[in-house]
């Protein structure tokens, strides 16, 4: 039995360091291309505003953002005339997604949902007026409409009624929607 032991501790011993590297080894290969931009150039942070928590230089749901290429690239220019980057110059700007809002905040949808939703008071918040008095005059419909519509609204499926984000921390659970339409396309593995 003890030799069973000592050949299972021996076992974890050596497979560990195993595992370990072809973790690593797949994170690495999932990085693929990414690691090469890191080494190429850094971009800097937005700048974000307090009332909306989004980039101030928001517009048409783009902010740009200044990256300052790595030290030492060169840089043939329209003219042809070769530039190389020390890394504190701007190199170029590129652009991030950023949201609508209106003023909605989600924590205080959430909170008026889970404390006074019986009430209907999420519903008149977010800008429905005749679903908040429904809600009012039936008791949060004897409460499981408002459980239904903490849930919903907790996920952010239900949101202001003007069809705007609401304002969540930029760094924040912020909710990223996936859709099919008919330009998305699906990617085949081809057999070698």
């Amino acid at each position: 039995m003890a030799l069973h032991w000592r050949s299972l501790l021996r076992f974890r011993s050596t497979t560990r360091p195993l595992i370990i590297f072809s973790f690593c080894l797949t994170v690495i290969h999932s990085l693929g291309n990414d690691v090469d931009n890191l080494l190429m150039y850094m971009c800097k942070e937005p700048k974000i505003d307090d009332a909306t928590q989004e980039p101030e230089n928001c517009k048409d749901r783009l902010a740009w953002v200044e990256c300052l290429p790595a030290p030492n690239i060169s840089c043939r220019l329209s003219n042809g005339t070769q530039f190389k980057f020390s890394g504190e110059e701007v190199g170029f700007n590129k652009s991030i997604p950023c949201r609508n809002v209106s003023g909605y905040s989600y924590k205080v949808a959430v909170a008026l949902s889970l404390f006074l939703g019986w009430i209907g008071a999420d519903r008149f918040y977010l800008g429905y007026p005749a679903l908040g008095l429904l809600k009012f005059c039936t008791v949060g419909f004897c409460g499981i409409g408002s459980l239904v519509d903490f849930m919903l609204i907790s996920m952010q499926i239900v949101g202001p009624s003007d069809g705007s984000d609401y304002i969540v921390d930029y760094y924040g659970a912020r909710l990223t929607r996936l859709s099919i339409t008919n330009e998305t396309y699906r990617r085949t593995q081809l057999s070698p």
